[in-house]
């Protein structure tokens, strides 16, 4: 009953925010089947946000698969460890932390994410792995490559596999996910929170290795497929702080455009999990939207280092709320998802 109640309330939460879609990303390491599966069941039988699951299990055999597709999942994905984080010193990395004498943890090799992606490629589901330092990146990349050349590299584009954090990247790594078609499932919040030149990055990496964390423009000007997230309970559940975090960037040249940053926590999402046919309020898409109340709706990219062509009114952009910070945030007044309301805000 507690945990049902807890599920129920961080529903509630989301949809207040705006929220109709939530990837829950479960797994031995982190939960268990029955909290995976109740939270599945719930989303189907009452009012709320749509739940898509991901379930974070090596796969190592046909049995493997079995296992995640009865259990409802869409991937064998999610917080699938091939390192840990930055904060504990647990991320692996190519050279040794600014703050320790040692490189990390490396929780798999790229034999295991070869045979991992190419089970899930054959029998069509997603893979993704939780991946943080640049070893560990380098590790998803080699492993991905390796099963593109036994599998061909179309059917491990098609899959769209994923990579959640993917937060210490390199010009080398970003080509590789553009070459094998990884998305990028990332949270800008953790730059707000840690970057800058006293936050933990510094800290834990040395001012140049953190000035190079979260390249949300790179990754975009390479053609890498951006999903944005939360990370909750990491950090909280806030969609137009996250779109925030990532045009006022701690490190300016990885800031994109407020509309991009938009478009990667909305179509985003539903790309990251295969879904082309929604994101968008257009004829024929599932009826899913929010209606916000703020001020006035501007074009907006946050200095001349981002690209500035939809700045133009001539170029018939939509505004979006002005998000530059210190100014409120907008307020969600009512979330619809599939044609029926599952938040009002009261009194309105």
């Amino acid at each position: 009953r507690q945990r049902t109640e807890a599920q129920r309330a961080a529903r509630a939460r989301a949809a207040s925010l705006g929220i109709g879609a939530l990837h829950e990303c479960g797994g031995p390491d982190i939960s268990d089947e029955e909290d995976f599966t109740a939270l599945l069941r719930l989303a189907e039988d009452e009012p709320g946000p749509r739940i898509h699951g991901y379930w974070a299990e090596r796969i190592t055999d046909e049995k493997g698969v079995r296992r995640v597709q009865e259990l409802g999942a869409v991937g064998a994905a999610g917080d699938l460890f091939v390192d840990g984080s930055l904060g504990s010193h647990t991320a692996a990395l190519h050279e040794p932390y600014a703050d320790a004498a040692h490189t990390g943890t490396a929780r798999l090799d790229a034999a295991a994410v070869a045979a991992h992606v190419a089970l899930c490629t054959e029998a069509g589901l997603q893979a993704g792995f939780h991946a943080i330092g640049d070893a560990a990146i380098s590790t998803v990349v080699e492993g991905v490559r390796a099963a593109a050349e036994r599998l061909g590299l179309a059917r491990i584009r098609g899959a769209r596999h994923r990579i959640e954090h993917a937060e210490m990247l390199t010009p080398a790594t970003i080509a590789a996910f553009a070459e094998l078609g990884l998305t990028a499932s990332v949270q800008p919040v953790f730059d707000a929170l840690w970057g800058g030149a006293d936050g933990m990055y510094a800290q834990r990496l040395g001012a140049d290795r953190a000035r190079t964390l979260n390249p949300y423009a790179a990754l975009l000007r390479a053609g890498v497929p951006l999903a944005f997230g939360s990370d909750s309970p990491v950090t909280p559940l806030d969609p137009w702080g996250t779109v925030r975090a990532a045009a006022f960037h701690r490190t300016p040249d990885h800031r994109i455009s407020v509309r991009a940053a938009f478009t990667a926590h909305t179509r985003g999402g539903r790309r990251a999990m295969g879904r082309d046919d929604a994101g968008t309020l257009v004829p024929g898409a599932p009826a899913d939207y929010a209606v916000w109340r703020t001020e006035e709706l501007v074009v907006q990219a946050p200095d001349d280092r981002v690209a500035r062509w939809s700045t133009d009114p001539r170029s018939g952009t939509p505004g979006l709320p002005d998000l530059t910070p210190g100014r409120p945030l907008p307020e969600c007044l009512r979330t619809v998802v599939g044609g029926q309301t599952v938040f009002l805000r009261p009194n309105e």
